[in-house]
Protein backbone atom coordinates (compact mmCIF):
# COMPACT_ATOMS: atom_id res chain seq x y z
CA UNK A 1 0.00 0.00 0.00
CA UNK A 2 1.13 3.54 -0.75
CA UNK A 3 0.00 6.69 1.06
CA UNK A 4 0.87 10.20 -0.16
CA UNK A 5 0.24 13.28 1.97
CA UNK A 6 0.07 16.82 0.58
CA UNK A 7 0.70 19.28 3.39
CA UNK A 8 2.13 22.67 4.27
CA UNK A 9 3.99 21.08 7.19
CA UNK A 10 5.67 17.82 6.14
CA UNK A 11 8.20 18.17 8.94
CA UNK A 12 5.65 17.36 11.64
CA UNK A 13 5.04 13.94 10.09
CA UNK A 14 8.61 12.69 10.35
CA UNK A 15 8.66 11.63 14.04
CA UNK A 16 5.27 9.99 13.62
CA UNK A 17 6.26 8.09 10.46
CA UNK A 18 9.43 6.64 11.98
CA UNK A 19 8.04 5.48 15.34
CA UNK A 20 6.01 2.61 16.72
CA UNK A 21 3.70 0.53 14.52
CA UNK A 22 3.71 2.89 11.53
CA UNK A 23 7.50 3.11 11.55
CA UNK A 24 7.90 -0.67 11.76
CA UNK A 25 5.35 -1.21 8.99
CA UNK A 26 7.32 1.13 6.72
CA UNK A 27 10.59 -0.61 7.51
CA UNK A 28 9.01 -3.98 6.76
CA UNK A 29 7.73 -2.77 3.39
CA UNK A 30 4.09 -3.22 4.39
CA UNK A 31 3.30 0.40 3.56
CA UNK A 32 5.15 3.26 1.93
CA UNK A 33 4.27 6.79 3.01
CA UNK A 34 5.46 9.97 1.28
CA UNK A 35 4.89 13.59 2.27
CA UNK A 36 4.84 16.46 -0.23
CA UNK A 37 5.23 20.17 0.47
CA UNK A 38 2.29 22.03 -1.09
CA UNK A 39 4.36 25.20 -1.60
CA UNK A 40 6.64 23.32 -4.01
CA UNK A 41 3.80 23.34 -6.54
CA UNK A 42 2.90 27.03 -6.30
CA UNK A 43 3.58 29.14 -9.38
CA UNK A 44 3.80 32.27 -7.26
CA UNK A 45 7.37 33.64 -7.00
CA UNK A 46 6.99 33.73 -3.23
CA UNK A 47 5.43 30.23 -3.10
CA UNK A 48 2.14 31.65 -1.93
CA UNK A 49 -0.67 29.09 -1.66
CA UNK A 50 -3.55 31.09 -0.15
CA UNK A 51 -5.43 34.36 -0.59
CA UNK A 52 -8.27 36.36 0.95
CA UNK A 53 -11.82 35.05 0.47
CA UNK A 54 -14.11 36.71 -2.06
CA UNK A 55 -16.99 38.39 -0.27
CA UNK A 56 -14.83 39.27 2.70
CA UNK A 57 -14.38 37.59 6.01
CA UNK A 58 -11.52 36.53 8.25
CA UNK A 59 -8.67 34.19 7.36
CA UNK A 60 -7.17 32.92 4.14
CA UNK A 61 -8.36 30.30 1.64
CA UNK A 62 -6.17 27.73 -0.11
CA UNK A 63 -5.96 28.54 -3.83
CA UNK A 64 -6.84 26.20 -6.67
CA UNK A 65 -3.61 26.21 -8.67
CA UNK A 66 -1.16 24.87 -6.06
CA UNK A 67 -3.51 22.15 -4.83
CA UNK A 68 -4.64 20.94 -8.27
CA UNK A 69 -1.08 20.92 -9.62
CA UNK A 70 0.19 19.13 -6.51
CA UNK A 71 -2.43 16.40 -6.84
CA UNK A 72 -1.65 15.86 -10.52
CA UNK A 73 2.10 15.74 -9.93
CA UNK A 74 1.90 13.41 -6.94
CA UNK A 75 -0.53 11.05 -8.62
CA UNK A 76 1.87 10.73 -11.56
CA UNK A 77 4.58 9.32 -9.27
CA UNK A 78 2.95 5.89 -9.12
CA UNK A 79 0.78 4.04 -11.65
CA UNK A 80 -1.67 2.86 -9.03
CA UNK A 81 -4.82 5.03 -8.95
CA UNK A 82 -5.11 7.01 -5.72
CA UNK A 83 -8.24 7.44 -3.65
CA UNK A 84 -8.26 11.19 -2.94
CA UNK A 85 -9.13 12.17 0.62
CA UNK A 86 -9.51 15.70 1.94
CA UNK A 87 -9.32 16.16 5.71
CA UNK A 88 -11.99 18.70 6.62
CA UNK A 89 -14.41 19.28 9.53
CA UNK A 90 -17.22 19.21 6.98
CA UNK A 91 -16.50 15.61 5.95
CA UNK A 92 -17.97 12.28 6.93
CA UNK A 93 -16.94 11.21 10.41
CA UNK A 94 -13.99 8.83 10.33
CA UNK A 95 -14.58 5.57 12.19
CA UNK A 96 -13.37 1.97 12.34
CA UNK A 97 -15.55 0.93 9.41
CA UNK A 98 -13.97 3.60 7.23
CA UNK A 99 -10.50 2.60 8.46
CA UNK A 100 -11.11 -1.00 7.38
CA UNK A 101 -12.30 0.12 3.97
CA UNK A 102 -9.32 2.41 3.42
CA UNK A 103 -6.92 -0.33 4.53
CA UNK A 104 -8.09 -2.33 1.51
CA UNK A 105 -7.13 0.38 -0.98
CA UNK A 106 -3.86 0.09 -2.95
CA UNK A 107 -3.13 3.81 -2.71
CA UNK A 108 -4.39 6.86 -0.84
CA UNK A 109 -3.74 10.56 -1.37
CA UNK A 110 -4.41 12.61 1.76
CA UNK A 111 -4.79 16.37 1.26
CA UNK A 112 -4.43 18.46 4.40
CA UNK A 113 -6.34 21.71 4.61
CA UNK A 114 -5.25 24.77 6.53
CA UNK A 115 -6.34 28.33 7.22
CA UNK A 116 -10.04 28.79 6.31
CA UNK A 117 -10.07 25.72 4.12
CA UNK A 118 -10.17 25.06 0.38
CA UNK A 119 -11.48 27.09 -2.52
CA UNK A 120 -14.71 25.23 -3.28
CA UNK A 121 -13.60 24.67 -6.87
CA UNK A 122 -10.84 22.37 -5.63
CA UNK A 123 -13.46 19.99 -4.27
CA UNK A 124 -15.54 20.29 -7.43
CA UNK A 125 -12.58 19.41 -9.65
CA UNK A 126 -10.97 16.67 -7.55
CA UNK A 127 -14.17 15.03 -6.26
CA UNK A 128 -12.38 13.66 -3.20
CA UNK A 129 -13.78 11.75 -0.28
CA UNK A 130 -14.07 14.20 2.62
CA UNK A 131 -13.29 12.92 6.12
CA UNK A 132 -13.51 14.49 9.58
CA UNK A 133 -12.36 13.22 12.97
CA UNK A 134 -15.38 14.72 14.70
CA UNK A 135 -17.36 17.82 15.49
CA UNK A 136 -14.46 20.09 16.33
CA UNK A 137 -12.01 22.26 14.40
CA UNK A 138 -8.24 21.76 14.16
CA UNK A 139 -5.71 24.30 12.92
CA UNK A 140 -4.96 22.04 9.96
CA UNK A 141 -5.55 18.59 8.51
CA UNK A 142 -2.20 17.18 9.61
CA UNK A 143 -3.29 15.69 12.98
CA UNK A 144 -6.32 14.19 11.26
CA UNK A 145 -4.14 12.69 8.52
CA UNK A 146 -1.89 11.09 11.12
CA UNK A 147 -4.90 9.62 12.92
CA UNK A 148 -6.22 8.16 9.66
CA UNK A 149 -2.80 6.70 8.79
CA UNK A 150 -2.34 5.13 12.21
CA UNK A 151 -5.84 3.62 12.27
CA UNK A 152 -5.57 1.97 8.87
CA UNK A 153 -1.89 0.92 8.90
CA UNK A 154 -2.42 -1.20 12.01
CA UNK A 155 -5.10 -3.11 10.05
CA UNK A 156 -2.69 -4.08 7.27
CA UNK A 157 -1.58 -7.73 7.30
CA UNK A 158 1.68 -8.07 9.19
CA UNK A 159 1.65 -4.59 10.73
CA UNK A 160 0.94 -5.81 14.26
CA UNK A 161 2.65 -9.18 14.04
CA UNK A 162 -0.42 -10.92 15.48
CA UNK A 163 -3.36 -10.90 13.09
CA UNK A 164 -5.80 -11.56 15.95
CA UNK A 165 -4.70 -8.42 17.81
CA UNK A 166 -7.38 -6.21 16.23
CA UNK A 167 -10.27 -8.67 16.41
CA UNK A 168 -11.41 -7.84 19.96
CA UNK A 169 -10.54 -4.14 20.06
CA UNK A 170 -13.06 -1.39 20.62
CA UNK A 171 -15.50 -0.84 17.72
CA UNK A 172 -14.88 -4.30 16.24
CA UNK A 173 -18.33 -5.89 16.16
CA UNK A 174 -19.88 -2.60 17.32
CA UNK A 175 -18.63 -3.10 20.88
CA UNK A 176 -16.07 -1.51 23.17
CA UNK A 177 -13.19 -3.66 24.32
CA UNK A 178 -13.40 -5.45 27.68
CA UNK A 179 -11.22 -4.30 30.65
CA UNK A 180 -7.58 -5.37 30.62
CA UNK A 181 -5.28 -6.15 33.58
CA UNK A 182 -1.62 -7.09 34.08
CA UNK A 183 0.80 -7.64 36.99
CA UNK A 184 0.65 -7.16 39.92
CA UNK A 185 -2.50 -9.01 40.95
CA UNK A 186 -3.30 -6.29 43.49
CA UNK A 187 -2.43 -2.59 43.46
CA UNK A 188 -3.60 0.10 45.87
CA UNK A 189 -6.39 -2.14 47.09
CA UNK A 190 -7.65 -2.98 43.59
CA UNK A 191 -7.60 -6.66 42.63
CA UNK A 192 -7.65 -8.42 39.28
CA UNK A 193 -10.98 -10.25 38.78
CA UNK A 194 -10.62 -13.89 39.86
CA UNK A 195 -11.94 -15.26 36.58
CA UNK A 196 -8.87 -13.94 34.72
CA UNK A 197 -6.62 -15.97 37.04
CA UNK A 198 -8.69 -19.15 36.83
CA UNK A 199 -7.15 -20.67 33.72
CA UNK A 200 -10.68 -21.46 32.50
CA UNK A 201 -10.54 -20.13 28.95
CA UNK A 202 -14.26 -20.58 28.30
CA UNK A 203 -15.13 -18.65 31.46
CA UNK A 204 -12.62 -15.93 30.60
CA UNK A 205 -14.06 -15.57 27.12
CA UNK A 206 -17.60 -15.39 28.53
CA UNK A 207 -16.54 -12.79 31.13
CA UNK A 208 -14.90 -10.68 28.45
CA UNK A 209 -17.99 -10.82 26.23
CA UNK A 210 -20.19 -9.78 29.13
CA UNK A 211 -17.84 -7.00 30.14
CA UNK A 212 -17.62 -5.73 26.57
CA UNK A 213 -21.41 -5.68 26.29
CA UNK A 214 -21.92 -4.02 29.67
CA UNK A 215 -19.21 -1.42 29.08
CA UNK A 216 -20.68 -0.56 25.69
CA UNK A 217 -24.14 -0.27 27.20
CA UNK A 218 -22.90 2.18 29.83
CA UNK A 219 -20.48 4.26 27.77
CA UNK A 220 -21.64 4.01 24.14
CA UNK A 221 -25.22 2.69 23.99
CA UNK A 222 -25.50 4.18 20.50
CA UNK A 223 -23.32 1.31 19.23
CA UNK A 224 -25.68 -1.40 20.44
CA UNK A 225 -28.90 -0.49 18.66
CA UNK A 226 -32.34 -0.18 20.26
CA UNK A 227 -33.02 -3.89 20.84
CA UNK A 228 -29.61 -5.24 21.84
CA UNK A 229 -29.60 -7.67 24.73
CA UNK A 230 -27.34 -6.97 27.70
CA UNK A 231 -25.60 -9.97 29.28
CA UNK A 232 -24.74 -9.39 32.93
CA UNK A 233 -24.06 -12.91 34.22
CA UNK A 234 -22.45 -15.59 32.08
CA UNK A 235 -21.21 -19.07 33.08
CA UNK A 236 -21.45 -18.28 36.77
CA UNK A 237 -19.29 -15.18 36.70
CA UNK A 238 -21.04 -12.07 37.91
CA UNK A 239 -20.42 -8.96 35.85
CA UNK A 240 -21.05 -6.83 38.91
CA UNK A 241 -18.71 -8.89 41.08
CA UNK A 242 -15.91 -9.26 38.58
CA UNK A 243 -15.92 -5.86 36.96
CA UNK A 244 -13.42 -3.11 37.71
CA UNK A 245 -15.88 -1.42 40.05
CA UNK A 246 -16.52 -4.70 41.85
CA UNK A 247 -12.83 -5.29 42.39
CA UNK A 248 -12.37 -1.95 44.16
CA UNK A 249 -12.65 -3.14 47.75
CA UNK A 250 -11.92 0.02 49.69
CA UNK A 251 -13.39 3.52 49.55
CA UNK A 252 -9.99 4.99 50.32
CA UNK A 253 -8.50 3.40 47.20
CA UNK A 254 -11.31 4.81 45.08
CA UNK A 255 -10.81 8.27 46.52
CA UNK A 256 -7.03 8.14 46.14
CA UNK A 257 -7.13 7.23 42.48
CA UNK A 258 -10.35 8.87 41.34
CA UNK A 259 -10.07 11.03 38.19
Amino acid sequence: MRIDVITLFPEIFQPFLTASIVGRARQAGIVEIHTHQLRDYSQDPHKKVDDRPFGGGPGMVLMCQPVIDAVRAVESLDPRPALRIVLTPQGRRFDQEVARRLAGQPRLLLICGHYEGFDERILALLQPEELSLGDFVLSGGEPAAMAVIDALVRLLPGALGNEAATEEESFEGARLEYPQYTRPREFAGLSVPDVLLSGNHAAIAAWRRAQSEERTRRRRPDLLGPHAAVVLNVSGWSSAGSSWAGSVSSASAREQFSV
